[in-house]
């Protein structure tokens, strides 16, 4: 019993670990380093190229309620995860470098799995499951495009925030702190008085853009928006987002500033910070220029500068099955950013399910359903709702699951009772896979 995976990203490498722990022979198909794409910058699997936060571990939070399940399913992903976070107040963020060694290591050193580099261009005989991501090269596209003749592909932009050394920080103008004091002080925010920011705000809506073939403002997907197009949707836009600084007093002043800029570590060591919600894709110069207007940045020194690159999904309301499968083709699963989950965890998420049905399918057993109570259950049934309309890229929320048949008093405790029946059934579930 064998199958393919095209991709070793999050869901590719979750996909493969979960058929190869049960027995299923995998070739495991990854095109770096033979061949880059303007996001990766590295040769190990799992690369996170955008954030290296998997958001919040809490499950009053469905992205935490996310993380749980798939710690309690036997994740790799999460495994890796927790062995190589950092602190991040209430988050889950890593030192990508260590995460993506400790993937790669895992993934390489299984007896079950082999792994070819190289570009693929065909969609090959057999189970295969493509999780090609959202920079899925050219020539795969093409043989994907030919599987839906009368669908196609949506495309949408995303966006790599800076990252900057921690020793270029001005500390004068910031301090460590989590928001509201939830969890421990990891953020490092960075004050701006009104008139700092009104300056500010008014560069970044001038700043030249790098060229992006053909890019639209409304095409962004909105849980990933260059901040330069969410400034431009008025002055006030940024404070009530990203430079939001209700909960994050100034201790110098006692009083909250006009505006904060967070900044979240980005490696174990502290020596890197990215920031917080400034995915851009303007031009590196206008970069470093507008960014310094920032006081605690004056002097930044970037380690990388924010880059804008394409995203390819799937309309797969009209294409999958809730099991990440083509309708009417079901040797062919898709998983990852791809199917249109979005998010590491999500992504995640989707290659566990589809590794997890394919396995049982080869071996002669029930695939195992998810129901919608639960997260895993809840992302892959809107993923495969063909009511779905207007489809968009989503993250896990609480929103597309069913609600209680009770009241509780409170947002989060209403959440953290939707949690604890997600997990019973979790739980529940967990000899069937």
């Amino acid at each position: 019993m064998n199958a393919t995976i095209i991709g070793a990203g999050l869901a590719g490498c979750e996909a493969a670990w979960q058929l190869a722990q049960r027995g299923i022979g995998v070739t495991l198909h990854e095109m770096k380093p033979h061949k880059m794409t303007p996001a990766h910058h590295s040769n190990g699997f799992a690369e996170l190229v955008c954030s290296n936060s998997l958001r919040s571990d809490q499950l009053e939070n469905a992205v935490g309620l996310l993380k749980e399940e798939l710690r309690r399913c036997g994740s790799l992903i999460l495994r890796c995860a927790d062995q190589t976070r950092v602190e991040a107040g209430g988050a889950l963020a890593v030192d990508r470098e260590a995460f993506s060694q400790a993937v790669t290591d895992a993934v390489r050193s299984h007896p079950n799995i082999t792994v070819v580099e190289g570009e693929v261009t065909h969609i090959p005989e057999g189970e295969v499951i493509i999780a090609s991501g959202p920079l899925t090269s050219e020539g795969l596209s093409e043989e994907i495009a030919k599987l839906f003749p009368n669908s196609g592909y949506l495309n949408f932009y995303d966006a790599a925030a800076p990252i900057v050394t921690f020793e270029s920080i001005d500390m004068d103008h910031a301090w460590f702190a989590s928001r509201y004091d939830r969890g421990t002080a990891d953020y490092i925010n960075c004050a701006m008085s009104q008139e700092e920011y009104q300056a500010f705000w008014k560069e970044l809506c001038q700043a030249e853009e790098a060229p992006v073939h053909g890019f639209e403002d409304g095409r962004v997907f909105e849980g990933c928006m260059p901040v330069e197009v969410m400034a431009r949707r008025g002055e006030q836009t940024l404070c009530f987002g990203p430079l939001k600084p209700k909960g994050l007093p100034d201790p110098k002043t006692g009083k909250e500033p006009y505006a904060v800029v967070q900044l979240r570590r980005d490696n174990a060591q502290g020596t890197l910070y990215n920031i917080v919600g400034f995915q851009t894709h303007l031009k590196w110069g206008e970069q470093k220029r507008v960014f310094s207007m920032i006081p605690a940045l004056a002097h930044a020194e970037y380690v990388r500068y924010g880059v804008m690159h394409r995203n390819t999904y799937l309309d797969s309301p009209r294409l999958l099955d809730a099991y990440y499968r083509v309708r009417g083709q079901e040797r062919i699963c898709f998983a990852g950013q791809i199917t249109g989950v979005e998010g590491y965890v999500e992504s995640t998420a989707s290659g566990f399910v589809a590794g997890v049905e394919l396995a049982n399918r080869l071996l002669g057993k029930p695939p195992v359903d998810f129901p919608r109570e639960t997260a895993l259950g809840a992302l892959a049934q809107y993923v495969s709702n063909e009511s779905v309309v207007d489809f968009q890229p989503m993250n896990i929320n609480f929103g597309i699951m069913p609600p209680l048949d009770h009241k509780v008093k409170g947002k989060r405790n209403k959440n953290a009772e939707l949690s604890r029946r997600s997990l019973e059934l979790v739980d529940a579930l967990r000899e069937k896979l």
